[in-house]
């Protein structure tokens, strides 16, 4: 009979020998220190009681935290007796956790560290929410400000993802929008990979892309956040979720739509610091800007600002509220949602449950304000209820969908409003754009010329007021793109605006169902800026470029 020596196997054993004379010993020194012993090879470990303790820190006191039950957490420590096992005890108590020490082998704890790498960044703290809390998310915000450094924490998340759960590639998508100050996040399956794109001042930019495997985690992981119906794969779905961060709330939008290989994702972030923005900072040149400042210190009528999404319509109403906020006032929105938290307004938001606009206009008018935000006016009922507000005794900030500020007008007809109340009740209708800012730190001057010389001339040419017109327009700056600005040589945005005040003669258009082109012709004589003529000015003081400009609005009749 041949013996064979199995040399793996008797390493195996010897190690199974030596981890169990470990155990033994650590539970002779349960005794020894007065401390139950806890084998945490074999437990199981709460995510949530580890992360209250930083791995670097666990290893460096070789601790960690492996239960939580309220506020009572359960520590294994290899030495419970050290000064760092101590601190980390202290410093659960001086946050409010009822600390329990245990003691553990160096084995089982190990065991206990290698659930880090799986570990989630957030958590969700309640239904629809996730709460960011990690220091090395937070990181991520804070200093990752190129999209180049973005790209690369992006790929090494992703090329581990068999490490990390699919949650913290969620999170670090998320983050890498945020440190960018992007507005969306696209995630657009093709047949072989998956596209991820940020939207920044408004353009879309390539991020990376990834594979449809792990999308398909991503896309079941947005859906269950965001409240959506997991099996329904051949119907468009809404849903949303806030981001709970050090800096705030941000209220993210989730938009989910069948393609031909798989749903595709879209997820709008609404972050209070992009929105957050004074009146005087919008870019409303100084003229209207004193029309304004003037109008929203009257005690009644209605201020329309009207634009395409994503024109920075909410970021205008929310400066005029901050601008009219005064203790004597109430002020009630309605808005979907709630984009900004503002003290002392009483903001009210809209739901699929029956919570309409319409239904927080009647219940807001009932609560004796004196001023009223509705977030946009999209129906008949809401239409009237708002102009009637305005005619007895409110001021009322809302928004439209229309092209220009003259198209407000048969808006409103169109939306079933009697043409008669709205010369009484409407005072003032914008329209707005947004344009990207010119990168200051790359920017390049060159000469006006060619054809961009014949639009700005006849431009400059048809505005009323010469005072608001430069002395010198022969030269303009064009993006270039360098560091700062991730190489678009744009960075951050800024408004391009028109409007046209109510008096007579607009009054008389709006009774004869004049077009917007008449109404038009019964403006001259304002001398506001319409928007193409404010975006040339921004283009000759260097603001913008000609290029961007033509982007974003056309710039031919």
């Amino acid at each position: 009979m041949t013996i064979t020596f199995d040399e793996d196997k008797q390493k195996r054993r010897l190690s199974e020998l030596h981890l169990k004379e470990e155990e033994d010993l650590v539970q002779l020194l349960s005794a020894k220190y007065g401390v139950e012993y806890v084998n945490l090879a074999s437990t199981p470990i709460n995510a949530d009681a580890l992360r209250l303790i930083s791995e670097a820190s666990a290893r460096e006191a070789q601790a960690a935290a492996w239960s939580i039950v309220d506020k009572k957490v359960k520590v294994a420590a290899r030495n419970p007796q050290s000064e760092k096992t101590r601190a980390i005890i202290d410093e659960l108590k001086t946050k409010g956790y009822q600390p329990e020490l245990y003691i553990s082998s160096m084995h089982g704890l190990e065991k206990a560290w290698d659930t880090y790498k799986d570990l989630s960044f957030a958590y969700e703290s309640r239904a629809g929410s996730l709460e960011i809390s990690n220091e090395e998310i937070a990181a991520i915000v804070e200093q990752a400000k190129s999209l180049p450094t973005i790209v690369s924490i992006l790929e090494n998340t992703l090329a581990a993802k068999k490490s990390y759960r699919v949650s913290r590639i969620l999170e670090t998508i998320i983050a890498g929008a945020l440190a960018t100050d992007a507005s969306d996040i696209h995630l657009e399956p093709e047949e072989s990979y998956v596209r991820l794109r940020y939207r920044m001042d408004g353009v879309l930019q390539d991020v990376i892309r990834f594979d449809n495997d792990t999308y398909g985690l991503l896309l079941s992981r947005i859906k269950l956040l965001s409240g959506m119906k997991l099996n329904i794969k051949k119907d468009s779905q809404d849903g949303r979720f806030s981001i709970r961060l050090p800096i705030g709330d941000i209220e993210v939008r989730a938009s989910v739509l069948p393609g031909a290989y798989n749903e595709s994702i879209v997820l709008r972030l609404l972050n209070p610091k992009t929105i957050n923005i004074p009146l005087e900072e919008l870019g409303i040149n100084r003229k209207l800007l004193d029309i304004l400042l003037d109008e929203i210190t009257r005690p009644d009528g209605m201020i329309l600002t009207t634009g395409p999404t994503g024109s920075g319509k909410t970021t205008t109403l929310y400066a005029f509220l901050k601008k009219v906020y005064d203790p004597g006032v109430k002020i009630i929105t309605i808005e979907d949602p709630i984009e900004y938290h503002l003290p002392g307004i009483v903001q009210t938001q809209v739901n699929d449950k029956g919570y309409n606009f319409l239904e927080g206009l009647r219940a807001a008018v009932r609560q004796d304000p004196d001023i009223i935000m509705v977030g946009e006016i999209r129906d008949n009922e809401t239409a009237n209820i708002a102009l009637n507000s305005a005619l007895t005794g409110h001021l009322v900030f809302s928004t439209l969908h229309t092209n220009d500020a003259a198209g407000t007008f048969p808006r409103l007809v169109d939306l079933g409003v009697n043409s008669t109340i709205i010369p009484s009740a409407l005072r003032v209708s914008m329209a707005q754009r947004l344009v990207r800012r010119l990168c200051d730190h790359c920017k390049k001057e060159k000469p006006v010329e060619g054809e961009s010389k014949r639009e700005i001339d006849l431009t400059i040419e048809s505005i009323e007021d010469k005072s608001l017109v430069p002395p010198e327009h022969s030269r303009m700056w064009t993006a270039v793109g360098c560091d700062k600005c991730n190489h678009t040589g744009y960075k951050g945005r800024i408004g391009i605006y028109e409007a046209i005040l109510m008096n007579e003669q607009i009054e008389r258009s709006i009774q004869s169902g004049a077009s917007n082109r008449d109404i038009w012709l019964a403006a001259k004589g304002q001398g506001i800026l319409t928007m193409k003529q404010d975006g040339i000015l921004k283009v000759l003081a260097g603001i913008t470029s000609f290029e961007e400009l033509q982007r974003v609005i056309a710039l031919e009749d």
